[in-house]
């Protein structure tokens, strides 16, 4: 049987972190569903949560004046998606735009900031793990802004 225990368990970015900690985090969970074309948050909103993408496709956007959004990353089955409740002012960087039906583990940021600030070692972890997301998807906008400067100095 599938619960949100196990799925957090079993879900890579959490390898090979103590049960104690799980437990702290599993406090933390709910399943959501966004349906395909909603947005999950948008740029500058309060950022109060990150996800644990079950099912579907999500879109990393940056709007830019007079153009359409752009594409930042796609994000799928296994991905993270949200690290901004991680850092003060805890509002989001980039929109996430469902582009089909999605399915993901919810985790309350607020309720994980408390313990990781109750719990430095948890804080520990859970930061080196999203650096690399963060780290990640800092290289995939510098790809999609050099591919965009590029097409606007040829047009």
């Amino acid at each position: 049987m599938e619960t949100i225990e196990r799925i957090i368990a079993e879900h890579s970015f959490f390898a090979c972190l103590d049960q104690a900690f799980l437990n702290l985090v599993v406090g933390c969970a709910s399943n959501v569903r966004f349906d395909a074309g909603s947005y999950i948050f948008k740029k500058g909103d309060e950022a109060n949560a990150f996800y644990l993408i079950r099912e579907g496709r999500v879109a990393l956007e940056i709007f830019a004046p007079e153009r359409k959004p752009i594409i930042v990353d796609t994000l799928e089955v296994g991905d993270i998606l949200g690290w901004s409740w991680l850092l003060p002012p805890f509002q989001w960087k980039f929109s996430a735009h469902a582009r089909t039906g999605v399915r993901a583990i919810a985790l309350d940021g607020k309720c994980l900031r408390a313990k990781c600030e109750e719990n430095h070692d948890l804080g520990y972890e859970v930061l080196k793990r999203f650096a690399t997301i963060i780290e990640r998807r800092l290289e995939a906008t510098r790809f999609q802004l050099l591919d965009v400067y590029r097409a606007h100095r040829t047009a």
